[in-house]
């Protein structure tokens, strides 16, 4: 069970995985997701993990790590990255780090932050 700044939810579907986060990506959070993420990558071996930012109130730098571990962990396995529904504070924090400017990971917008 995750600390009660974050939560995820994982469903297998075919080909990819998507997982829904919801809450805080901080220092207390981090690691268990990390592991909870990690964890369905190697049972389900995807070619695609849908990260699905949605729901995500707050990242800092763990965030940035976890999307970052995770992306080299995928690759290791074949398999692709997407962030999907990305809020527009948490692409500025992308967009500081460069994180938006590594070619191997698909960043979405938000549906209510595309202008």
């Amino acid at each position: 069970m995750l600390k009660e700044n974050a939560t995820l939810a994982v469903k297998n579907c075919d080909e990819s995985l998507k997982i829904d986060i919801k809450g805080e990506i901080d220092h207390h959070s981090a690691k268990k997701l990390r592991e909870n993420i990690d964890s369905a990558l190697f049972m389900y071996r995807p070619k695609l993990l849908e990260l699905n930012l949605k729901s995500v109130t707050f990242m800092d730098s763990s965030g940035l790590g976890l999307i970052v571990g995770r992306l080299d962990t995928a690759e290791t396995l074949g398999c692709h990255v997407r962030l999907e529904n990305v809020k527009r504070d948490v692409m500025k924090i992308l967009k500081l780090a460069g994180v938006d400017k590594i070619s191997r990971l698909e960043i979405e917008m938000a549906k209510e932050q595309k202008r």
